[in-house]
């Protein structure tokens, strides 16, 4: 499985980015799916996740009632809208495939990851 994460940038606090994952190879259609970041000087942080039906869905409390992650099995695209961002939402966002069809929180839960898009919001 390749995941190709895009639409990262740079965007002012306030404003908002729609981050999206595709996957090729293998499906994941009967995997759950997730978004994590990695700020600056900071260790991988837990964004959002959802399952494979797109039935269940998490978020950090850091992004809950701003972000929302949506997926399209008929597409293999999974896709991060986040709203209302803020500084410390800059970091590099990766998404990836979780071994089993849940939603997952825990990065262990993770076995292929894509390759990052970076995401600047300036105050």
């Amino acid at each position: 499985v390749q995941l190709q994460a895009s639409g990262g940038g740079l965007v002012q606090a306030g404003g908002s980015l729609r981050l999206s994952c595709a996957a090729s190879g293998r499906t994941f259609s009967n995997n759950g799916m997730g978004w994590f970041r990695r700020a600056p000087g900071k260790g991988r942080e837990f964004v959002a996740s959802i399952s494979w039906r797109g039935d269940r869905s998490d978020y950090a409390d850091s992004v809950k009632g701003r972000f929302t992650i949506s997926r399209d099995n008929a597409k293999n695209t999974v896709t991060l809208q986040m709203n209302s961002l803020k500084p410390e939402d800059t970091a590099v966002y990766y998404c990836a495939r979780a071994i089993g069809s849940w939603s997952y929180a825990s990065s262990s839960q993770y076995n292929y990851w894509g390759q990052g898009t970076q995401v600047t919001v300036s105050s």
